[in-house]
């Protein structure tokens, strides 16, 4: 990692904004921000917020949901967590806190407009973001991002062919809760996925 890139990811560890600044309720807990931003990986992946889990261990997608989402990739637990490989730099840093029914709320949303663009700045060799759920797909496509996550997966191909820099392919969630989701959409590991994967690898060499 680049010694700038280092300097500002330390500064986003520290973050309290959530807590001292809020936009609306503040954070519940202790702020703990989790990412692993790289200068030197070619793939970003831009997921939501950590959960309970990962909020514990301060490392991303230690759970269910990183199990799913290495398999789509292809990839061992080794090459993810290779920063020479893959970015993992969230739309919310920390663990948001859960709703009444226990799913985990949306990304708080002091984060992205105070670290993204310029940790993005800082991530040069990045061609292939891979936007997990709505919150990623609205501020890495903006006006590519269809009316619904679905439509939006759905018309991956037609958003790859789009002329763009970096490449992007939208996601759903890894979590257990979209297990209907796959199940209703089987298009998703029948063509995204084999798609996906060659990218992986023709990425990671």
């Amino acid at each position: 990692m680049s010694e700038e890139l280092e300097n500002f990811a330390a500064r986003v560890r520290a973050c309290r904004i959530c807590v001292e600044n809020p936009i609306g309720r503040p954070l519940p807990h202790e702020p703990r921000p989790v990412l692993r931003p790289s200068s030197s990986a070619r793939i970003l992946i831009a997921s939501q917020a950590p959960g309970t889990k990962v909020h514990m261990s301060g490392m991303p997608f230690t759970d269910a949901s990183g199990d799913r989402l290495r398999n789509w990739l292809g990839v061992s637990s080794e090459e993810f967590y290779d920063t020479t490989k893959f970015a993992i730099v969230p739309m919310g840093f920390c663990f948001p806190g859960q709703d009444a029914k226990g799913g985990d709320l949306p990304p708080r949303r002091e984060c992205a407009p105070a670290w993204r663009a310029p940790l993005m700045a800082l991530m040069p060799r990045i061609d292939l973001v891979l936007t997990i759920g709505s919150y990623a797909q609205s501020w890495h496509m903006g006006a590519a991002r269809r009316p619904s996550l679905t439509e939006t997966v759905k018309d991956w191909s037609t958003i790859w062919d789009a002329p763009s820099n970096p490449k992007v392919l939208p996601l759903p969630h890894p979590s257990w809760r979209n297990t209907g989701w796959l199940k209703r959409n089987p298009w998703f590991e029948m063509d995204l996925l084999p798609f996906l994967r060659s990218e992986i690898r023709y990425r990671l060499g």
